[in-house]
């Protein structure tokens, strides 16, 4: 989608576009949990916004209102729709701990504490208000690939 003050026209990266119940509330939320930036918002008048387009971090995503996921289109809808999140979202950040702080206490439910994670990263975990699964990383250790395979498999094996 090509909108003056959105993606630059060289961006060629990848866009998440998250299917949501209430895209004024999730651009608010997202503004509050991760920063988010609003490029975007599509708001018919006198009714829902129905698109946004956001930068958080270096990254953009997108945001559709499900009502916009209508027979004949795309089989979509949002996690609270679904009843599931099929993807999980990875954001790096500079202070794991306070980013997931901060999705907390903006609405996010943490699917447990942040902790050191066996590739190296330190980790949280949250369920944004809209049903979308998020990671949040700072890392700590650079491994090598073999350091990485070995710790996995410790990871793994049955106790």
């Amino acid at each position: 989608m090509s909108i003056q003050g959105s993606r630059p026209p060289q961006d060629r990266g990848l866009a998440p576009n998250l299917i949501v119940r209430g895209v004024a509330q999730a651009i608010q939320f997202y503004r509050e949990a991760l920063g988010a930036e609003v490029l975007y918002e599509g708001t018919i008048p006198n009714g829902p916004t129905l698109h946004a387009q956001l930068r958080i971090g270096k990254s953009y995503v997108l945001l559709s209102d499900e009502m916009m996921c209508q027979e004949g289109g795309p089989p979509t809808g949002s996690p609270l729709k679904l009843g599931a999140a099929s993807a999980v979202l990875e954001l790096w950040v500079d202070d794991v701990d306070a980013a997931f702080d901060r999705a907390i206490k903006a609405g996010g439910k943490a699917l447990g504490p942040v902790d050191m994670a066996f590739y190296g990263d330190r980790v949280g975990m949250f369920v944004d208000p809209f049903g979308h699964v998020w990671t949040l990383s700072t890392p700590v250790e650079v491994l090598t690939p073999e350091d990485l395979f070995q710790r996995m498999i410790q990871h793994f094996q049955p106790a």
